[in-house]
């Protein structure tokens, strides 16, 4: 529209040069009429008369001024119509021609996208046939037992769906159940009850997650050799450790009563609980002094300090810790040989040195020293006398990747399968009287089964 007026005013001011310069110069006048309006007059000299008495013209600067306007507007009608024109034409067309190119890559993409779905739709549906299928063939029953931490839901160890989680497991299960238990494991790894190596991990069970947020990192425990009367083997033993002052110990008669979150006593311990490394033996609580190298002996029954005793140059409060951090400095734990400290030393570099203790002393009976650095290690336990790290504290496959075995001062690789189900486990203890190890992985309390070898000739 703008085009059209400046194209037409254009017209106006050429007709009216061309006018001018046939007839003569012309000029223009501008007054007020009656009603206070400014009116322009245009005068054109008449070509048979010279002049024209008492006429008045438009004083030349003013004439002069309007006239450079008009050849300005004149100017930039031109450029518009000239270049400015094609110019915006081509930019106007090029646009054009990415948005339809634009379109069209859109329109490839959404019918690509169209074909994925209507596979993944059939695809959808042959998985919920298959699975229809499947629930409708029996599954067998195989006989089970166990203690009160004993899950009837849990696959038995043997079970091909750890190594397959596919549709098929139905049909696997029915061909390896018909195999002789004897000939699905190699010789020398048999459950005996003696003290073998370790031979595998079980799937994580789980009893219960914390509920606030100290119950991130925790230990949960269950003492294997439990004097009585006043606390059993079946009383289970808890501490929410993310605090700067942990003292408190609650104690749950049975394992269904830590599942419904009803503790039979709360204990307030006389010092502050440092990280994760507590033990349960005998009817005492073992712990780290927070920010020392301190080891206290709480009697549970007694409700009193025992024993404290430092241990000799060890580590503490963020110098070795596990790789998970948490101050994990000094790790203490129980198997069936007794009472054991897992930390290291400025001597050995952040190597992991390996005592044993007197359980009511406290004293240093002998060390060991490994060649595994304390920090590139998850976790640690004991089983047998025999020193075992987990690899990662976060994969949920991760590996037992290092024994090293007392009786015979040797270590050596392993890789036996270990699931960080909730990806954050900050603690592993072993319970030999229930066969069990457990964790507290990212505010839940977890056990794994285990399963030992042949006892070897070394083992003591």
């Amino acid at each position: 529209m703008l085009l059209q007026l400046a194209v037409a005013l254009s017209c106006l001011v050429l007709g009216s040069q061309a006018q001018a310069q046939g007839q003569g110069r012309a000029s223009m006048r501008r007054s007020n009429d009656h009603s206070g309006q400014c009116q322009y007059t245009f005068t054109v000299a008449s070509p048979g008369e010279v002049s024209c008495p008492g006429s008045s013209t438009m004083p030349g600067p003013e004439a002069e001024g309007i006239l450079a306007r008009l050849t300005l507007l004149e100017s930039a009608v031109s450029r518009l119509v000239s270049g400015g024109g094609a110019g915006a034409e081509d930019g106007l067309q090029e646009a054009h021609t990415q948005a339809m190119g634009e379109r069209r890559q859109l329109q490839q993409e959404k019918e690509t996208l169209n074909q994925q779905m209507q596979e993944l739709q059939k695809r959808v549906d042959e998985l919920s046939l298959e699975a229809k299928t499947l629930r409708q063939r029996p599954c067998p029953q195989e006989p089970t037992s166990g203690g009160p931490l004993h899950d009837t839901k849990k696959k038995p160890e043997a079970d091909p769906a750890r190594e397959f989680g596919n549709g098929a497991y139905q049909e696997m299960k029915a061909e390896v159940t018909e195999v002789p238990a004897s000939r699905l494991l190699p010789e020398g790894a048999h459950n005996y009850t003696g003290c073998g190596e370790l031979v595998s991990v079980g799937e994580p069970v789980l009893h219960r997650k914390a509920d606030g947020i100290t119950g991130k990192y925790g230990v949960w425990l269950q003492d294997p050799e439990a004097p009585g009367p006043v606390y059993t083997n079946e009383t289970v033993w808890r501490i929410d450790t993310v605090g700067k002052d942990v003292r408190q110990l609650f104690a749950y008669e049975s394992l269904e009563q830590l599942v419904r979150g009803f503790p039979m006593k709360v204990l307030v311990l006389p010092e502050s609980v440092e990280s994760t490394g507590a033990a349960l033996y005998r009817g005492s609580l073992y712990y780290q002094r927070r920010r020392s190298r301190t080891l206290l002996r709480y009697d549970l029954a007694a409700e009193r300090l025992v024993t404290r005793l430092d241990l000799p140059d060890a580590g503490f409060h963020g110098q070795h810790p596990y790789s998970w951090g948490g101050y994990t400095d000094i790790d203490l734990a129980v198997d069936e040989q007794g009472l054991w400290a897992i930390y290291s030393t400025s001597r050995a570099k952040g190597a992991i040195v390996l005592s044993r203790l007197d359980p009511d002393s406290l004293e240093v009976r002998r060390s060991w020293e490994t060649n595994v650095r304390k920090n590139t290690v998850a976790n640690a336990f004991m089983v047998c006398g025999r020193l075992y790290t987990v690899a990662s504290y976060t994969a949920p496959d991760t590996t037992v990747n290092h024994v090293f075995d007392t009786a015979t001062g040797e270590g050596r690789a392993i890789a036996v399968p270990f699931k960080n189900k909730y990806r954050y486990n900050s603690m592993v203890d072993y319970n030999h009287g229930r066969r069990k190890l457990y964790a507290w992985d990212n505010f839940h309390m977890i056990t794994y089964d285990v399963r030992l070898g042949r006892p070897s000739n070394s083992s003591s």
